[in-house]
């Protein structure tokens, strides 16, 4: 049995540190949205309990990033949106 089967990989293979931080990310994106809706807004729903500070992680996290690796699934102008939402309303 004669094997030409080749696989070739187009995109860079992510990080350990990067996982952690997309994951990370991830997390505080899912705070973000449970804290807004079924938490009732209680600070303790939230990853840094404090709601600046979780705003401040995610732009740190997603800035850490550069543009062309930014995760697809969420953009700065959502993390503003979060913010006005959580701490200036």
């Amino acid at each position: 049995m004669k094997n030409d089967l080749e696989i070739h990989f187009t995109a860079k293979p992510i990080n350990k540190e990067d996982s952690f931080k997309y994951q990370l990310l991830d997390r505080l994106r899912i705070d973000c949205e449970y804290y807004l809706g079924y938490g009732n807004r209680n600070v303790n729903h939230l990853w840094a309990n404090n709601k600046k500070e979780q705003i401040e992680k995610m732009k740190e996290l997603y800035n850490s990033f550069p543009d062309n690796e930014k995760p697809e699934w969420l953009t700065y102008e959502q993390i503003l949106q979060y913010e006005r939402l959580m701490i200036n309303s």
